[in-house]
C-alpha cells in the first residue's frame, strides 16, 4: 500500500508545459497524485508527463487551448466520465502580454489576456464545481502576482488581471467553505526563472532566481497542509 501522501487524489494544473506549471505538476506526481496536464503545447506535455512517469508518478495529458471556452466544457465531460472527484486544481496559466502605459494597452490584447487570465479560470472553477465538491479535501490554488497588489507602472493589465483572479478565488472559497471541503489558496511565486520572468525582464541575470522546482514543490507541501480556505502565501 502505498504510503505517498497524495495517492489516490486527482490534480489537474493549467500551464503544466514548462515553468512553474510544470514543476508543480512533476511535484504532485512525485506525491503521489495522478496529475491532468494541460497546456497548448502538446510536446511540452509530452516531456513532463515522461519526466513524471519516469519519477513514478502517473499523468495524463489534455492538450487545450483554454481561451477556447468550449474546449474547457469537453475537459470536464472527459474528466468526469473517469473520476468521480477532482482534489486538486492549480490555476497557474496566464499570459504577461505587453507592458504598456495604461493609456496605451491595446484592446485586443488586453481583452486576450482577460479571457486567459481571468475568464478560463471562471470557466475552470464552474465547469469543475461538481467534481471539487465530490472530493473529501478539494484545494484550489490560483498563481497571482505583487502586481496585483502594489501597482506598477506599465503593468496595469496584468496587474489588473491578477487583482480580479484573486478575488474571485477567494469569493469562490468563501462561498463554498461551509457548505463543502474546498479550500482556496492565493500563492504568489516570487522572482522566478520562468520564460515569463525572462521577457518582463530581459536584463536580468536569471542565475540570481530560484527555479521553478522551488515553488512546484512549495505547492505541494501548500495542499497538503492543514491551512484554512482563504490562506495565501508568497515564496520567498
Amino acid at each position: 500500500m502505498s504510503t505517498l501522501p497524495l495517492s489516490g487524489k486527482l490534480a489537474l494544473v493549467t500551464g503544466a508545459s514548462r515553468g512553474i506549471g510544470a514543476a508543480t505538476a512533476q511535484a504532485l506526481g512525485a506525491a503521489g497524485a495522478h496529475v491532468i496536464l494541460t497546456a497548448r503545447t502538446a510536446g511540452g506535455l509530452e516531456e513532463v508527463e515522461e519526466r513524471i512517469h519516469q519519477a513514478g508518478g502517473s499523468a495524463t495529458i489534455a492538450p487545450l487551448d483554454l481561451i477556447d471556452g468550449e474546449s474547457i466544457g469537453r475537459l470536464a465531460q472527459a474528466i468526469s466520465g473517469r473520476w468521480q472527484a477532482l482534489d486538486i486544481l492549480v490555476l497557474n496559466a496566464a499570459t504577461l502580454g505587453s507592458l504598456a502605459a495604461v493609456p496605451a494597452i491595446d484592446a485586443k490584447e488586453f481583452a486576450r489576456q482577460l479571457t486567459l487570465n481571468i475568464a478560463a479560470p471562471q470557466a475552470l472553477i464552474a465547469a469543475f464545481d461538481g467534481m471539487l465538491r465530490a472530493s473529501a479535501d478539494a484545494r484550489v490554488v490560483a498563481l497571482t502576482s505583487s502586481v496585483a497588489a502594489a501597482p506598477r507602472a506599465y503593468w496595469g493589465a496584468y496587474g489588473a488581471s491578477k487583482a480580479a483572479l484573486e478575488v474571485l478565488v477567494s469569493a469562490y472559497g468563501e462561498e463554498v467553505k461551509n457548505i463543502s471541503a474546498i479550500r482556496t489558496h492565493i500563492v504568489d511565486p516570487g522572482a522566478t526563472r520562468t520564460a515569463m520572468r525572462a521577457r518582463a525582464f530581459p536584463g536580468e541575470d536569471p542565475a540570481t532566481l530560484k527555479e521553478p522546482e522551488v515553488v512546484g514543490q512549495a505547492i505541494a507541501n501548500l495542499v497538503q497542509a492543514d491551512h484554512p480556505s482563504g490562506y495565501r502565501c508568497r515564496i520567498g
